[in-house]
């Protein structure tokens, strides 16, 4: 299997996650923890030249995880975010319906800067109309996203609040897209080490340190829930999608 490799690092350029044109939700990876504050992120309601939809449907057809799902053209059906806590990376995964019907789950992160040695997971990049040029990352060599995921599957994060900055000030947003990890508040979260990530058919396999994540690319509906033994899940449920299906696995290894 090809395998990427993407350094730990933190960036230290002030972030505010562009919203855009994409429905989106912040899922908050401490949101389960006992005594922790909801997360809430603020985002600008912004145009992206180009928008992320136009960079995705030029990206997907070329990975190595699509199978045999038709991405000749791909419509929005949802999206949930993670909350970086240092506030430096914006961490969304976008829910995509293929030309046949299949729904693709895409991870991307969006840093201010370029990260050195992460060149091979570089979707594109893209102006934002507030915060300027934006980085695109597929979301799975990138630290911040890997322990965000980890921790909302592992200590069983939920969606955090959402707050749009429009020209009348700060005005809540409603979730679309819902989100939870079957762990419990209490699980002690791995260090992060080096991340690496590989395909397998249609997922996609991550380790960092004693860290181990499986994103289904394709979403299945009819996916067996495998959270159980040491192995949790994260699940999910869009607009007319109401019975909860499995995103990602995670494990400590």
């Amino acid at each position: 299997f090809r395998e990427h490799r993407a350094p730990s690092r933190t960036l230290t350029v002030p972030y505010i996650d562009p919203l855009a044109d994409l429905p989106s939700v912040i899922v908050g990876p401490q949101s389960g923890l006992a005594g922790s504050v909801t997360p809430m992120a603020v985002l600008y309601q912004a145009t992206l030249v180009p928008p992320k939809i136009e960079l995705l449907q030029a990206w997907i057809p070329h990975q190595p995880w699509l199978g045999d799902a038709d991405a000749s053209a791909v419509k929005v059906v949802g999206a949930y975010r993670f909350d970086d806590p240092d506030g430096e990376v914006g961490i969304e995964t976008h829910l995509l319906r293929t030309a046949d019907g299949q729904i693709l789950q895409i991870p991307v992160t969006y840093r201010g800067s370029p990260v050195d040695g992460a060149e091979s997971s570089l979707i594109a990049t893209t102006r934002h109309s507030v915060l300027g040029e934006r980085w695109v990352y597929d979301a799975c060599g990138d630290p911040v996203y890997v322990q965000a995921l980890g921790t909302a599957i592992l200590s069983g994060g939920t969606q955090a609040e959402l707050e749009v900055v429009t020209d009348v000030g700060q005005e809540r947003r409603q979730a679309t897209t819902r989100v939870s990890g079957s762990g419990s508040p209490d699980t002690a979260i791995p260090s992060i080490g080096p991340v690496s990530y590989s395909s397998r058919g249609t997922t996609t396999v991550v380790r960092a340190g004693h860290l181990e994540l499986t994103l289904f690319r394709t979403i299945d509906p009819n996916r067996e829930n495998c959270a159980q033994g040491g192995t949790q899940a994260l699940v999910g449920t869009w607009p007319r999608n109401d019975t909860p299906a499995v995103l990602a696995l995670a494990q400590i290894t």
